[in-house]
């Protein structure tokens, strides 16, 4: 068991083992037909595995790392700009792409791509679970363009990845600050659109 647990790439790979053989058990003892309402929850479940990557580094950044950044002496923050920092934000960016990605999937996969994204203004049959969805939709799709479009770009000059002045550093940092806090503050009700609709309309 020890070896399975001290080596982060073993433990991974045995979890996505253990998650394909169960998997297999909704077929085998489940009674679940190996069809499209299978590869619907496959879908959704990659969907809320990159959600957690994402949304979980999103709120480590703001709930531990920005507010304990202040208590950490001058001589140790390197460790933070040059090691935590670039590894937690490698795995924020691509959860980010995976999570948009995976969830358009769920959404064509269900067939209500263009419902969803419309808030349910294009549809055949309204119903209100359209509106929802797509109102969290929206707003993963803000918070990832945020990621990649502001967030990276911001922190690649704050810590010193991409050449620039001294000067633009502490400015870039601040602009990556408010559009991850702007992103956290998003973060609540993108989940409550997305996880309740699934349940109250579902």
């Amino acid at each position: 068991m020890a070896a399975i647990l001290t080596n982060l790439r073993t433990t991974v790979h045995v979890s996505i083992l253990i998650a394909i053989l169960l998997v297999a058990a909704y077929v085998i003892w489940g009674g679940v037909d190996a069809g499209p309402a299978l590869w619907q929850a496959i879908a959704r479940w990659t969907h809320v595995v990159a959600g957690i990557m994402w949304i979980g580094l999103l709120w480590y950044f703001n709930f531990v790392q920005i507010p304990n950044m202040p208590n950490i002496p001058d001589e140790q923050k390197p460790a933070i700009g040059k090691v935590i920092a670039p590894a937690a934000l490698f795995w924020f960016r691509w959860g980010a792409a995976f999570t948009v990605l995976t969830g358009l999937i769920v959404a064509a996969l269900r067939g209500y791509m263009v419902e969803v994204l419309s808030l349910g203004l294009i549809a055949d049959a309204y119903t209100p679970q359209y509106s929802f969805i797509g109102i969290g939709m929206w707003l993963a799709l803000i918070m990832a363009f945020n990621v990649w479009f502001v967030i990276w770009p911001n922190q690649k000059i704050a810590l010193g990845i991409v050449d620039a002045d001294a000067d633009a550093k502490p400015k870039a940092a601040r602009t990556a600050m408010l559009f991850s806090r702007t992103n956290t503050l998003l973060s609540f009700p993108m989940l409550v659109a997305m996880s309740m609709a699934q349940t109250l309309f579902g």
